[in-house]
């Protein structure tokens, strides 16, 4: 049996194969409120990636000229590795790896909507029940929206890294529902707003920023629902059950700090320009070491800081593991900032935008059906 680890009884959960359970008569009755908010809201941030009201994919951008992130955000190009390319071949390098991070943030998105429906097989609670269900749709058109980004820019996307494949089969395969809230909800959504955050304040494709943008408006969401579910649980664990959530969060931070975008995960990318993936790891180690891993976790969107942020102001992290993740952030200053995370101010505003859409999209639907019944 799977340890659920859940107290309050909104998360209580069954096996996915224990279907009697949903239709029992006495637990249609006990639906939780606690998330009657953020599914009322869902109605305030839909989008349509179909509908160029919303986002024109359409758009033009030079590929050949320009990078969709900056230079300097590729550590390949701050190594050895930029003297053997040309400034054309750096261009379309930095290129490589932005569809790269992006088709993985794809993968991602699918790992997201698979999990959240493998959440509906196994919550008792109505109301989380339909939660999880709405967030299996929100999910669904991020992952349209990337899958369209990708084909205007690049054609398919790039197969998904070995680590976060490994991650995600396992966080969707898994039985325990902490384990899919911490690991989905929590670190791998918390790590995903960091993610855009990033792409927001530093891309220069109109496109890409308008889709994160996007995509933020509905992982602001995501992400507080596993904020929660550590309100509601974190505190009444007993020792053995904290220790349990505790390690298995740490072991899953340091695999993703060390391995997610080292240049093994990326070796698809670099055999057209003659480079071989373990000089290339090697000439990136002269120049990234781990003074340089700290000096970028001091940006405050900065995808391993957020990780560690979400999992200090949710309990998880105690006196225990805290000198884990000291050796690469100030915890103290973590602490002082408070519990918001990137991406949540620019979802706030991108929820402003997306109310008028919408009560605009309504205005002319309600006209038009005035106009047909005439």
């Amino acid at each position: 049996m799977a340890q659920q680890i859940t107290y309050d009884k909104a998360y209580d959960a069954v096996g996915p194969e224990d279907f009697s359970a949903m239709i029992e008569v006495p637990r249609y009755g006990r639906r939780s409120d606690a998330f009657d908010a953020i599914i009322s809201a869902t109605h305030d941030h839909f989008w349509d990636p179909l509908d160029k009201t919303y986002l024109d994919f359409d758009a033009p951008f030079d590929m050949a000229t320009t990078p969709i992130l900056p230079l300097d955000m590729v550590l390949e190009l701050r190594s050895a590795v930029r003297d053997r390319l040309d400034e054309g071949q750096q261009v379309q390098l930095a290129n490589d790896v932005t569809h790269w991070s992006v088709s993985n943030l794809l993968h991602g998105e699918q790992g997201a909507l698979s999990l959240s429906a493998s959440l509906c097989h196994i919550l008792l609670d109505p109301g989380a029940q339909e939660y999880a269900a709405n967030q299996a749709r929100e999910e669904a058109r991020h992952v349209a929206g990337f899958t369209r980004y990708i084909a205007k820019r690049w054609g398919d996307p790039l197969p998904v890294g070995a680590t976060i494949a490994t991650v995600l089969s396992d966080l969707v395969g898994t039985p325990e529902v902490y384990k899919k809230i911490v690991g989905m909800q929590m670190l791998i959504e918390g790590l995903a707003m960091g993610s855009f955050a990033t792409i927001n304040a530093k891309t220069s494709d109109p496109v890409l920023r308008r889709l994160v943008q996007l995509v933020m408006s509905d992982e602001a969401f995501h992400h507080r629902f596993g904020r929660i579910w550590a309100n509601k649980t974190i505190r009444h664990l007993n020792e053995d059950e904290h220790r349990k959530v505790e390690d298995w969060a740490a072991q899953l931070f340091q695999m993703l700090l060390f391995n997610l975008i080292n240049a093994e995960q990326k070796q698809v990318i670099y055999v057209k320009y003659g480079l071989d993936w373990q000089w290339v790891r090697d000439a990136v180690k002269e120049t990234f070491g781990d003074e340089e891993r700290r000096a970028q976790l001091k940006d405050s969107t900065n995808i391993f800081r957020v990780l560690i942020k979400t999992l200090l102001h949710a309990g998880i992290i105690t006196s225990r593991t805290a000198p884990l993740y000291a050796v690469w952030v100030d915890m103290k200053e973590l602490e002082a900032e408070g519990d918001g995370i990137p991406g949540d101010v620019v979802a706030e505003e991108m929820l402003v935008v997306l109310r008028e859409i919408n009560a605009r999209r309504k205005r002319i639907a309600s006209k038009d059906v005035a106009a047909t019944a005439a």
